[in-house]
């Protein structure tokens, strides 16, 4: 909880920098879902990756704020989702070879309890969530997704999510980056 708050008061401070630097993306997400293969494994919940042919492997920019978001969406997921699977996809919306540049989506889906209409407006504010019997039962700040929303405004992208009651949700991280090498799986 402290490192959330400390977090977002840096975000809200103009004060994280982010660090560009060269990373794998396939190595990014296997990472990542390393982390949860454990607690997606104790609740029976399969987890599952695919990245969609023409996204560019090797990218240019912050692998730890992606990573962070990531970590916020996929932890969310499971903590929601009572049977069923979590999914990653990632796909190329734009791509612009002549200055490698390119918008890669990610979407992290579950089947999980969902979000009802009434509840979704609120969801990226500060120390908010769903309702109060959601915080009885999952536990959480009401934090994780205003930092990952900060976080990927700042590196020129938007977070969206669509949502169902008892049929789950899904939530789309869009962001901006630069790629090395036409090498594509």
């Amino acid at each position: 909880i402290i490192n959330d708050i400390l977090d977002y008061s840096k975000i809200e401070a103009g004060q994280i920098i982010l660090d560009i630097h060269s990373f794998h993306l396939r190595e990014l997400i296997e990472d990542t879902l390393e982390l949860f293969a454990k607690s997606a494994a104790d609740k029976f919940i399969q987890l599952n990756y695919f990245i969609q042919p023409g996204v560019p492997l090797q990218l240019e920019g912050d692998s730890s704020r992606i990573r962070q978001v990531l970590i916020n969406l996929i932890g969310n997921a499971i903590k929601f989702t009572e049977k069923g699977e979590v999914e990653i996809n990632v796909s190329v919306e734009e791509k612009n070879n002549d200055e490698n540049s390119c918008k890669i989506i990610f979407s992290v889906r579950d089947t999980g309890i969902g979000i009802s209409q009434e509840h979704q407006g609120g969801l990226f504010r500060v120390f908010t969530q769903a309702d109060t019997s959601i915080t009885r039962k999952y536990g959480g700040t009401g934090l994780g997704l205003a930092i990952s929303k900060k976080i990927v405004e700042q590196m020129g992208g938007q977070i969206w999510f669509t949502s169902k009651p008892e049929s789950g949700t899904t939530f789309f991280v869009s962001i901006q980056t630069i790629f090395e090498d036409e090498k594509h799986e």
